[in-house]
């Protein structure tokens, strides 16, 4: 599995550094600042790279808090958060607030982005 997020963001790499920390086998952290090959490998452009947070696993693309859920899974010592999370009322407010922070950190950020 791949995990594409945006490295030069402080709040998203903090974050991702914990879970890097656990060195779980088999995820790979791609960060996606100026990054022309995840673009490729995700079919998305560098706009919808750096709006959410973004899976790959096989040949599927997951985005959003949904990607989240995945990463969460894997960990186990954030698995916890996987099983309260993935229940389907407090899936849709995780998801509602996910992309409400998503959308500031987008703006934070979109100046990272080639003109």
């Amino acid at each position: 599995m791949k995990v594409y997020f945006n490295n030069s963001c402080n709040i998203c790499r903090a974050e991702i550094n914990l879970y890097k920390k656990q060195n779980i086998e088999g995820i790979e952290w791609i960060d996606i600042t100026d990054n022309k090959t995840a673009e490729i490998e995700t079919q998305k452009n560098d706009k919808d790279l750096l709006r959410r947070l973004h899976i790959k696993d096989g040949e599927k693309v997951i985005d959003g808090a949904e990607a989240f859920l995945l990463v969460w899974k894997k960990i186990p010592k954030y698995r916890f958060l996987y099983k309260f999370f993935k229940t389907p009322i407090i899936f849709n407010l995780f998801s509602f607030f996910y992309e409400i922070a998503a959308f500031f950190l987008y703006h934070k950020n979109k100046g990272q982005l080639l003109k």
